[in-house]
C-alpha cells in the first residue's frame, strides 16, 4: 500500500512525480559536504538522479571532492538502472565512516553522465548542504536521498517497506 501523496506547494517537487525508471539531470544547486569539521566536497557542478518515491541523490564530480579523504573499498552493489557501484570509506582525522560514499565506474548508457561522480549518504556526514540549506537524510540505511524544503513525499523508507 502506497501512502497518500503530499501535495506540493509552489516551488516544491513531489517525489511521486519523479519518473520510473529514474532520470539523470544537471543541478544548478551549490552542494557542500562536511565531515569531521572539513568540507570534503564543494560543487556547483553536481548531477541529481530522480526516481519515483525517492528524494534526489546528488552526484559530485571527483574534481570537486577532496579525494585524499576517500579510501576505496572492495564493496560493490548492483543497481538495475545504473549498473555496478563501488564504495568509499570516508576518513578525516580520527573519524571514519565506512561505505559512506559510492560511485559508478562503468554506468549504464543512460547514466554515463555520472561516471566516477560520487554520492554521499547524508546520514553518515556531519552535514550536507544544498544552496545553504542543511539537508535531511532519506530514512533507511539503504537510501541516500537528500530531503530539503523543496521536496515533499512521503518518501520511500519513511514508513518502513511498502512491499517493493
Amino acid at each position: 500500500m502506497i501512502p497518500n501523496k503530499i501535495p506540493p506547494q509552489p516551488g516544491q517537487e513531489s517525489v511521486w512525480d519523479y519518473p520510473r525508471p529514474p532520470r539523470l539531470e544537471d543541478s544548478t544547486k551549490h552542494v557542500q559536504i562536511i565531515f569531521n569539521g572539513i568540507a570534503i566536497a564543494d560543487s556547483r557542478n553536481a548531477k541529481r538522479v530522480l526516481e519515483t518515491s525517492h528524494p534526489p541523490v546528488y552526484y559530485i564530480p571527483p574534481t570537486d571532492v577532496k579525494m585524499e579523504y576517500l579510501q576505496p573499498t572492495t564493496r560493490s552493489t548492483f543497481c538495475e538502472w545504473k549498473g555496478q557501484a563501488g564504495y568509499y570509506t570516508i576518513a578525516v582525522g580520527d573519524k571514519t565512516a565506512p561505505y559512506a560514499a559510492w560511485f559508478y565506474p562503468q554506468p549504464t548508457p543512460g547514466f554515463i553522465g555520472i561516471k566516477d561522480y560520487i554520492a554521499f549518504y547524508p546520514s553518515m556526514m556531519d552535514a550536507c548542504y544544498l544552496d545553504g540549506e542543511q539537508v535531511q537524510p532519506q530514512p533507511g540505511d539503504f537510501y541516500g536521498g537528500w530531503i530539503t524544503k523543496d521536496i515533499v513525499g512521503p518518501f520511500k523508507g519513511a514508513l518502513g517497506t511498502w512491499g517493493w
